[in-house]
Formats: C-alpha cells, structure tokens, sequence
C-alpha cells in the first residue's frame, strides 16, 4: 500500500517549525527535505526519520525499523501530533546530517 499524499502534506505541516520542509516523490512513497537535506521517508503511512547519535540520546524510546524491506533502520515516528517532538526531533538530526555531509564533500575534495 503506497502513501496518501494527504498524510504526507499533514505530516511535513507538523514539521514545519523546524526549517524549510518539503516532499518528493520517491519509487511510490515520499522523501522528507528539511533546507535541502534528506532527513526522513513516509513509507505506508508512516514517518521515518534517519537515526543519528543526538536522536538516540534525546528519544531513546522511539522504536526502530527499516521503513521497506532492505533499507536500514529508522526512526518510527508513531506519534505525529506532538510538533514540538518533532521539531526537535528534526532539529538535532538535521544538524548531525549537515556536518556529516559537510565533512564528506571535504572528504572528496567538493
């Protein structure tokens, strides 16, 4: 069962204190971008957010789960109604994705 585009419009309003979010569709299902960065999936309904050390320390409790069969796990964000969870939720994981990515583009000389 592929993703309604209402839940996702829903889902990226919820967010929206925490940047610049928006959607993509992807392979059926959707992509998350928070000022450009590929953050989270919507899978089934359901919201996916990439794990990083600062989301494991500040929601230790969210479970984790491959959002398709062969992905790597998730968060499962199975509480969608809470924006300041979410907000910060976004926040911390975003900022860790930009330095790693920051480092790297260094990495390769970009």
């Amino acid at each position: 069962m592929a993703s309604h585009e209402d839940f996702v419009i829903y889902t990226v309003e919820q967010m929206e204190k925490a940047g610049d979010i928006y959607f993509r569709k992807m392979f059926g299902e959707y992509g998350i971008y928070c000022d450009g960065l590929f953050f989270a999936v919507v899978c089934e309904d359901q919201l996916f957010v990439k794990i990083t050390s600062g989301g494991e320390s500040m929601f230790p409790g969210l479970p984790r789960i491959p959002p398709y069969k062969g992905a790597r796990d998730y968060f499962l964000v199975e509480d969608i109604e809470d924006r300041q969870m979410l907000k910060e939720l976004v926040c911390i994981t975003c900022k860790e994705l930009a330095k790693m990515k920051g480092k790297n583009d260094h990495a390769f000389g970009l």
